[in-house]
């Protein structure tokens, strides 16, 4: 399709001009290091004994902005809401979950095994990085919230989430670090899920806007439920997995001692909460439960010979077989929406396997 093509070539020029970044970062670091090798710790510690810093820090900046545009940071974030929503929901929910945890691993590999974080801590590297987090925190949420196009809200939702990993890495402390590494595991259960019921709504009603959706849950009960389920994990409701990790990275923005970030972070974090919920949770809401106006819209929508009276429950007694999900979309679903709730109720195996990774980065 047009948007499809459209949406690629977006992505060929983003990609392009992110790689270019991180390439010149990673020529320019060669030069100054006997290797570029992955240590825990980092690898460039002599380099600013030599007083290197000043060189080292733009360096630093490219490699950083260069990873995030794979991982949807502004400024280089308008490829991922053009480019997910065209995609085959399958493909979207890889996409979203997991493919864009390579700019994320990329920057984990230059803040913590190449640089270091003491060489970052206090500088204007991170503190713009801070900055460039917090904004494409609030902004993805707040597009979410706007957005009425059911895939492109959750692209836009991506690209909020994705900038809470990067701000637990920015912050540079152990309990940050921990918020970032269980939310990289939680969101892509979540988000996974997401676009799996996005998926199946498409496939079997063909509606992909936010306001088509009323009354959806009692033509998928199990889709839209899981969807709930899904949403409160991304909110941060507890005892699910989402709270888990918003709540490492609360604590690491203190811990960091930041003065203005370890009070802004927690309330921007606070409000993406709640924009999360809004663009998320009414989905379900009127899914389950529309008003007699939208019981009629309803009626009408999904049948335009039925008269505007007959409600929800009418038009499903002549559409019952109509609604009915395969029972291979109802299993990959299921799981996703499992995980992200049972790994917030029972974290402790979790958290001991990342401790054990963070051991020796600080």
């Amino acid at each position: 399709t047009k948007e499809a093509i459209f949406a690629a070539k977006k992505y060929l020029f983003y990609s392009i001009a992110g790689a270019s970044m991180a390439l010149f970062g990673i020529f320019f670091l060669n030069t100054y290091t006997s290797s570029l090798t992955f240590n825990a710790g980092g690898t460039l510690h002599m380099v600013t004994q030599n007083g290197n810093e000043t060189m080292l820090l733009p360096a630093v900046g490219f490699l950083l902005l260069g990873f995030g545009t794979k991982a949807g940071l502004f400024p280089m974030h308008a490829w991922l809401p053009t480019a997910h929503p065209v995609a085959p929901a399958p493909a979207s929910a890889v996409l979203s979950g997991v493919i864009t945890k390579a700019g994320v691993l990329g920057i984990l590999r230059v803040v913590f095994y190449i640089t270091g974080p003491n060489i970052l801590r206090g500088t204007w590297v991170q503190h713009t990085f801070l900055v460039l987090t917090l904004v494409t925190v609030f902004m993805g949420s707040m597009l979410a919230y706007k957005e009425q196009e059911m895939k492109k809200r959750f692209a836009y939702s991506t690209v909020s989430q994705l900038s809470y990993i990067l701000f637990g890495i920015a912050l540079l402390t152990e309990n940050g670090l921990t918020g970032s590494l269980l939310h990289i595991i939680f969101h892509s259960l979540i988000k996974n899920a997401l676009f799996v019921v996005a998926g199946i709504i498409i496939y079997k009603t063909g509606k992909k806007k936010v306001k088509e959706l009323v009354g959806i849950g009692k033509q998928m009960p199990f889709v839209i439920g899981c969807f709930l389920f899904a949403a409160l994990a991304l909110v941060g409701i507890p005892p699910t997995s989402g709270f888990i990790s918003k709540w490492f990275l609360a604590i690491g923005a203190l811990d960091a001692k930041l003065l203005v970030f370890s009070i802004l972070g927690p309330v921007v974090l606070l409000l993406s909460a709640l924009l999360t919920a809004g663009y998320l949770l009414p989905i379900a809401l009127h899914g389950f439960l529309p008003g007699e106006e939208e019981n009629r819209e309803v009626g009408l929508q999904n049948d335009g010979q039925k008269k505007p009276s007959e409600t929800v429950q009418e038009v499903l007694k002549s559409n019952t077989s109509k609604w009915r999900e395969p029972i291979c979309m109802y299993v990959p679903l299921g799981i996703l929406v499992v995980g992200a709730v049972l790994l917030g109720m029972f974290p402790t195996w979790l958290l001991e396997q990342i401790q054990t990774i963070i051991t020796g980065l600080f």
